[in-house]
């Protein structure tokens, strides 16, 4: 025979038993209460003019360097295009006109996706050369590649960076 189970674990195991109508909780419950108290933090700040603009113009700093990121990052493989589209929903959760551009980029990215994915091998293969390009291009100028070979030993002129 167990131990009986007694005080804070019973409590624990009649709640976690109960369905999500005998508990109270209902999906989406959490994510509302974190919105209702973002709000209200919000409009407390606005309250403040001194405050509201400085968390504006923080939120348009925040924004901007997540953006240009972003576009710094869009010729590259991994997230540019994600990054350019947090950037612009940080700002726009603060300006309108990030709003409607962040609208506008959107419906263009996903058309130009939507084009670009009905192409044939040679122009997905273009995409590829020129992605590889530009990574490679951006790995030489940055000295990576005579980095690289003064650690195997190869250490050619034209591994050198530009710069």
């Amino acid at each position: 025979m167990g131990d009986p189970v007694t005080g804070e674990k019973a409590a624990e195991r009649d709640h976690g038993s109960a369905g999500p109508e005998e508990s109270g909780f209902r999906p989406g419950q959490a994510l509302e209460e974190i919105e209702n108290k973002w709000r209200r933090r919000r409009r407390r700040i606005a309250a403040n003019t001194s405050l509201n603009l400085a968390y504006r113009i923080g939120v348009g700093v925040v924004g901007t360097l997540v953006l240009a990121a972003g576009i710094v990052a869009i010729p590259y493989p991994g997230p540019g295009w994600l990054i350019v589209f947090a950037g612009l929903g940080i700002l726009a959760s603060e300006f309108a006109w990030a709003h409607r551009l962040l609208h506008w980029v959107r419906a263009r990215y996903d058309r130009f996706m939507e084009w670009f994915s009905h192409q044939s091998a040679v122009v997905k293969a273009l995409g590829v050369l020129f992605t590889t390009i530009v990574v490679v291009a951006t790995l030489w100028v940055l000295g990576t590649f005579h980095l690289l070979g003064t650690w195997v030993g190869l250490e050619q002129p034209w591994l050198e960076s530009p710069l």
